[in-house]
């Protein structure tokens, strides 16, 4: 429609509105309620409780997988902490947050967090790690009393985990005599933990809370409160948001992944110029917003991850998965001989093969042998099978091995 500006004859004018308010889809937007972590927030709510009366927090480790509302339910306990604290002179509090992504030693956390108290300036280095960590406590002395660090994707430092072992004891080992501090660590890996040094655990975790996957029921609620804002009334056919819901539950119960999805589903629609978001709309962005996963996953892969992926989806063309580790290693070691490729031994292949469970692109199930005792793993592709072979037909090193694959998948009707 045009209003006598010309605004309808420009690319960017469009005759429909799909959009109320946009941001709410938006990754960065924060919810003001989160009933489907009720539970879960009632347990941070107690481990921080201690902070209001004079001593510090619960330290405390928040695990599940990505999308399941950790980083938000964290930061919705902090804020009302910090109200209490603006309306109060009971609590003097301080909260560092950071990412220990990309930061894969305590040194280089360490660093990290100086620099994000500091808020200015190059982090700094060239110094011993001790000497790292008494410049921390240099700087967490300039804090107010009780001090909580936050540290999302703790899991990176992996075992260099020495600075989690320090800072709970900072007050103990006479680093910080007037503060209190806690420390907080969120992690998409459930093994993390497990993976700690025994005094690592023992001195971090007081506390521990598992967020599970969201259920189809619970991510409909979900974006049924955030398209109630983010659409106009009356856009959203009545199965797009059961559909949305139904596709994230069945894949990682992630409440970013529905969101995703009814975002690019309301783009569709709009950028198609319909007025109403249907069901078709959301199939097509399950595809794209799924291939695009693949895509930028594989960018990232090393040529050992992408022979052992390779290795899977020839054994799924066939039809023959789940397949056990040896079975996989057989079909790899047939491919880096066409291939001409360097050959790992089996064990370090399924090591490659659950890093590829680890993201996402292999289901990796863990199997009893009964009577024989142990355990085995079998795998399976997770990703769409058509859209895998297409995106790792486009790299010429093994274009010719994946030409065959899909010669294989198309006769067997997979694709």
């Amino acid at each position: 429609m045009d209003d006598g500006t010309g605004i309808a004859n420009n690319p960017y004018g469009s005759t429909v509105e799909i959009f109320a308010d946009e941001s709410v889809l938006k990754e960065d937007w924060q919810p003001k309620e989160l009933p489907e972590r009720e539970a879960e927030l009632e347990e941070i709510r107690n481990s921080l409780a201690p902070a209001t009366r004079g001593v510090n927090a619960h330290n405390l480790f928040l695990y599940g997988k990505t999308g399941q509302g950790k980083t938000v339910a964290i930061d919705h306990e902090l804020d009302l902490l910090k109200e209490f604290a603006a309306e109060t002179d009971k609590l003097e509090l301080s909260v560092v947050k950071t990412s220990a992504n990309n930061q894969s030693t305590s040194y280089q956390l360490a660093a990290h967090l100086i620099k994000e108290i500091r808020g200015t300036g190059k982090k700094p280095s060239g110094i011993d790690q001790q000497s790292m960590f008494d410049l921390l406590y240099d700087e967490l002395r300039g804090l107010n009393e009780t001090i909580i660090i936050v540290v999302d994707e703790i899991d990176s430092i992996g075992s260099n985990d020495d600075l989690l072992y320090e800072l709970p004891r900072a007050r103990k080992n006479g680093h910080l005599q007037n503060h209190w501090i806690s420390v907080i660590g969120i992690s998409n890996d459930l093994e993390f933990r497990d993976n700690l040094s025994p005094k690592v655990k023992d001195s971090l975790y007081d506390s521990e809370i598992e967020f599970a996957p969201y259920n189809a029921n619970q991510l409909t609620s979900i974006l049924e409160r955030r398209a109630e804002r983010a659409f106009i009334d009356g856009v959203l056919a009545n199965d797009v948001i059961p559909l949305c819901a139904a596709f994230a539950a069945q894949d990682e119960g992630s409440a970013r992944q529905a969101i995703r999805l009814l975002y690019k589903a309301g783009e569709i629609a709009l950028n198609n110029e319909q007025e109403t978001v249907e069901e078709s709309h959301v199939r097509e962005a399950r595809d794209i917003l799924e291939r695009k996963r693949i895509e930028e996953g594989m960018r990232s892969l090393t040529t050992q991850d992408q022979l052992a992926l390779l290795s899977v989806v020839a054994l799924e063309t066939a039809e023959e998965t789940p397949a056990r580790t040896r079975q996989v290693y057989q079909k790899y070691k047939s491919i880096v001989t066409r291939l001409d490729s360097n050959q790992l031994v089996e064990r370090r292949v399924r090591d490659h093969l659950q890093s590829l469970g680890m993201q996402g692109f292999l289901i990796a199930e863990t199997r009893n042998r009964g009577i024989q005792g142990g355990n085995h793993y079998r795998f399976e592709l997770k990703t769409d099978l058509e859209a895998t072979l297409e995106i790792l037909s486009e790299d010429s090193r093994i274009d010719e091995v994946v030409e065959d694959l899909v010669d294989i998948a198309t006769a067997n009707g997979l694709v």
